[in-house]
């Protein structure tokens, strides 16, 4: 299963240059990388992300971090996907433009995204 970051260009550069990253802002001051499922993904977007371009879908699949992802109690009492370590570059298996239109973010068609 395939969950999803959404970074800003300069943090999904910095992922890229250094290997690894302790996330955005908000996942170091909450000790984790926050994740989305395919359906949640849309409404992070919205609440976290609003009127702002230039951003980055990462995909990650989540078997592949093992005991340090955890699913955890958030938004509308929904479990999310929480990575409790640095992400590393190896982890992501694809990562595209998530671009803006008419103020809103265009996931990938067919990929499951609710939009």
């Amino acid at each position: 299963m395939l969950i999803y970051k959404i970074f800003r260009a300069p943090e999904w550069a910095t992922l890229r240059a250094t290997s690894t990253t302790t996330g955005a802002p908000i996942d170091v001051a909450d000790g984790f990388i926050h994740f989305s499922t395919a359906a949640q993904a849309a409404e992070t977007a919205a609440k976290h992300f609003a009127g702002q371009d230039d951003l980055f879908l990462i995909a990650v699949e989540a078997n592949s971090l093992g005991d340090d992802l955890k699913w955890e109690v958030s938004r509308g009492d929904a479990l999310f996907p929480h990575l409790y370590r640095e992400m590393r570059i190896a982890d992501v298996h694809w990562a595209q433009p998530l671009p803006l239109l008419d103020g809103a973010h265009q996931f990938p068609a067919g990929a499951g995204f609710d939009t």
